[in-house]
């Protein structure tokens, strides 16, 4: 059974919705700016909380800022469709950071007032926001959170097409968000893998990851659900694996095995060869660890026929729980435009891989197949398959 993607919804620093952030992939412009809170390179999406909630007209209420990001991609992924009897809905979101810009917030205040309403804490459950986002589009269905560090996303994304394909439910809105919080940026911060420039994926000299914030969202159908809501399909996701690589509980390994057995067991999935994918959207952190791994998985999977690869992250920053949905996003713009996107600030090969993404917005190109690649932490590899519409 085909899985159809029908509807896209995303924000990000580069961008409020799905045309503005595909203006900035083709105008190659980075949403990464130097934080004056935290004198660090983030990635921000540029509305405050108010302003968020003015945009969504939502009442005054205490909204955590993954809430709120959610709202504004779902809404857009979901667009005009309505509910029918005859097409059975879910919604599958994901978040590794959930409330805990909140928390953070009501912490501190209850530190220093201990009387402090401490319900308010409880902003910080990552299904909250599942809730309230089927609570605005009136989704009832199957209703799930995923938090698989990084490749929650991915997996929002791969749980929603395996419960269409078995036949479960006829349509799924899938996808992620993360806010930036103090928790996450001086935690990544710790680990001595943050940039203090802008980040440089699969270059020689990169030093770190940006960490960014925004959230991404894909409807997705079957050809039932289709022929009722006669929605135009924009692409299918023709595969997907979760592997464990289980080596470290932060790092991956060496050999990027798991990284290798989820593209080959993706491949396997899609019933298509290596040599059928059109262009590869990497995980690509810029970390000295993730680069040559995935690198050497890729090579491993692909041989000396590596198709046009790119990190997107140099514009959105490493996104967290969202960045396999807003990458999936980016496959789906770049499916549909028939288009490379670019890597951006890349200048030297990896000296053990030699390894060269592709630099340029390259529109006019034969893609039939993408591959996007997502890791989270523990060794969680994910990867997804998009492929045309025929």
């Amino acid at each position: 059974m085909k899985v159809y993607v029908t509807g896209i919804g995303i924000v990000s620093a580069i961008g409020l919705n799905g045309r503005e952030n595909f203006h900035s992939l083709q105008s190659m412009c980075t949403g990464i700016k130097r934080s004056t809170e935290y004198n660090l390179m983030l990635a921000e999406v540029k509305l405050s909380d108010k302003e968020l909630v003015e945009m969504l007209a939502l009442p005054e209420l205490d909204y955590s800022r993954t809430t709120l990001l959610s709202l504004l991609a779902a809404k857009e992924a979901w667009g005009n469709n309505v509910h029918h009897p005859g097409i059975s809905t879910g919604l599958i979101s994901s978040t590794s950071v959930g409330g805990l810009d909140r928390t953070e917030k009501y912490y501190m205040e209850s530190k220093k007032n201990p009387s402090s309403a401490m319900h308010k804490l409880m902003t910080h459950d990552n299904g909250r926001t599942t809730e309230r986002v089927a609570a605005a589009l009136g989704i009832a269905g199957y209703i799930g959170t995923i938090s698989t560090a990084c490749s929650s996303g991915a997996n929002a994304i791969m749980h929603g097409a395996r419960l269409i394909e078995a036949n479960m439910l006829h349509r799924v809105l899938v996808g992620g968000c993360d806010p930036l919080a103090h928790f996450d940026i001086n935690g990544f911060s710790s680990l001595n893998i943050y940039d203090t420039d802008i980040c440089k994926p699969f270059d020689e000299n990169r030093k770190g990851l940006n960490l960014g914030e925004g959230a991404a969202f894909l409807l997705l159908e079957s050809e039932k659900s289709i022929s009722i809501s006669g929605n135009k399909p924009l692409c299918t996701v023709a595969g997907w694996n979760n592997a464990t690589d289980a080596f470290h509980q932060t790092a991956s390994s060496a050999n990027g095995y798991g990284a290798y057995l989820a593209m080959i067991n993706a491949l396997a999935k899609a019933k298509i060869r290596p040599d059928n994918i059109s262009y590869i959207n990497a995980h690509g952190t810029g970390t000295g660890n993730n680069d040559l791994s995935e690198s050497t998985a890729i090579k491993n999977v692909f041989g000396d026929h590596i198709p046009p690869f790119s990190s997107t992250k140099g514009y959105t920053g490493h996104t967290l729980a969202a960045a396999g949905a807003i990458e999936a996003v980016f496959c789906v713009q770049a499916m549909t435009h028939q288009a490379l996107l670019p890597n951006l600030n890349f200048s030297t090969p990896m000296k053990e891989t030699g390894m060269q993404p592709q630099i340029r917005f390259q529109p006019g190109v034969n893609i039939d197949y993408i591959l996007s690649n997502s890791f989270g932490f523990g060794g969680n590899c994910s990867t997804l398959i998009f492929s045309k519409t025929q």
